[in-house]
């Protein structure tokens, strides 16, 4: 990403990428969700936050967690680093065939399954 111009960590794009999906996420769901500690993705949130690409909002019904949303900037940015990391998938992936790459994503999304 950063040969790219982009100042973001894989951790931060998985994050902003779940975001995307699902935004008014607390940091708890973000981190099962891109099966990351619990304990340290207020850090990376809290980076994603001075970087302007989200915001982070106590929850009205849990006064302990924060929802957080992406800002104009996050959903540009993340718009503009998709292809990238489709590329660079791509780029890694080249050597196995469709059915090995969907096989790979089955078994990925298993074990991200069984880890939360």
């Amino acid at each position: 990403m950063k040969a790219e111009g982009f100042d973001l960590t894989s951790v931060q794009f998985a994050a902003l990428n779940t975001l995307g999906k699902g935004e008014g996420l607390d940091q708890a769901t973000v981190a099962k969700r891109i099966a990351y500690d619990r304990a340290t993705i207020g850090g990376v949130i809290k980076r994603l936050e001075q970087k302007g690409l989200v915001t982070r909002t106590p929850d009205d019904e849990d006064r302990r967690a924060f929802k957080i949303n992406l800002t104009e900037q996050g959903k540009d940015q993340l718009t503009a680093l998709q292809p990238v990391v489709l590329a660079l998938q791509n780029d890694i992936l080249s050597e196995l065939s469709d059915t090995e790459k969907a096989m790979l994503l089955k078994l990925m999304v298993k074990a991200l399954k069984s880890a939360g």
